[in-house]
């Protein structure tokens, strides 16, 4: 299904199920596939709403300013445009990597849409740590992406498109996962063709990246911090966001809960769907009982 357009861009989405309101949000290496495993365990009762963000899958790929159009606020701006046109009623946004960023922009500057967020890393509270030595070496993709040499190496070769992405998906992922071949040969067809690559880093050349927005971040007032109840999924071998980084939660949420998921890597949907689907039926069930206002 396509949405209808928000600033020119029509995401393509998926819907599966009846019940409470969920929308998942994908990260970067991926598309809307990166629930495949949780829908099943969702869609018995819960709406299900899983889109491919802007620039990603088979939504739109246009050639704009990345400030102006695939920024955080950008995303989060068609996610409100979707679930207005859904009509979803205070739907649970989880996500992780810039689905997670793309939740909590959203519930920032559109709470009224949000019931409540299950997110995992990137979280706020980083700061300057993630100018450490060892955070550096793991981050040097985001300043690769802002080069125009991806054009020349990686854009529109699948080829290397494969190896770039297995390449992210071993180093990031735990010690127990690998991506499977058809899941690669899917991203590959989706991140292959021209244009396709550099439409998904657009992100990280708006300055969406976690670098960034870790040196640009500012502790708000208690007033001002995200209010709807949120639980945050923490993995333990995530190489980009390790667990020490989880310190500052309370002071950009006002209703946060931690949970640490054990043996788990970067891509938490894939790895740890059971648990990352639990904590979303617990959040809906508690809205559907009225238990979170």
């Amino acid at each position: 299904m396509r949405s209808t357009p928000v600033d020119g861009f029509r995401l393509t989405y998926d819907r599966a199920g009846s019940g409470w309101p969920v929308v998942l949000l994908h990260g970067w290496p991926g598309d809307r596939t990166d629930y495949r495993d949780m829908v099943p365990l969702l869609s018995e009762s819960l709406d299900v709403v899983i889109p491919d963000l802007r620039g990603f899958g088979t939504s739109d790929k246009h050639d704009a300013d990345p400030a102006e159009q695939y920024s955080a606020k950008a995303q989060a701006r068609s996610i409100a445009g979707l679930i207005e046109e859904l009509d979803l009623e205070r739907p649970v946004i989880a996500g992780y990597d810039i689905g997670s960023r793309t939740a909590q922009t959203l519930a920032t500057c559109r709470p009224d849409l949000v019931g409540a967020l299950v997110v995992a890393p990137p979280l706020p509270g980083v700061g300057r740590r993630a100018l450490d030595e060892s955070a550096q070496r793991e981050f040097w993709y985001q300043a690769f992406h802002q080069s125009p040499l991806i054009e020349c190496l990686i854009d529109g070769k699948p080829d290397a498109v494969r190896d770039y992405l297995a390449y992210i998906w071993g180093r990031w992922s735990g010690p127990h996962y690998a991506v499977h071949s058809d899941q690669l040969e899917h991203l590959v067809s989706v991140y292959g063709a021209p244009g396709a690559f550099a439409a998904s880093i657009a992100w990280y050349r708006a300055g969406a990246g976690a670098v960034a927005t870790s040196l640009a971040e500012a502790t708000p007032e208690p007033g001002r911090r995200v209010g709807m109840p949120t639980k945050v999924l923490w993995p333990e071998h995530d190489p980009l966001f390790p667990r020490e980084w989880s310190d500052r939660l309370d002071d950009f949420f006002s209703d946060v809960e931690l949970r640490y998921l054990d043996g788990v890597g970067h891509f938490s949907p894939l790895e740890a769907p059971q648990p990352f689907a639990a904590e979303i039926l617990s959040a809906a069930d508690r809205l559907n009982s009225g238990k979170a206002v």
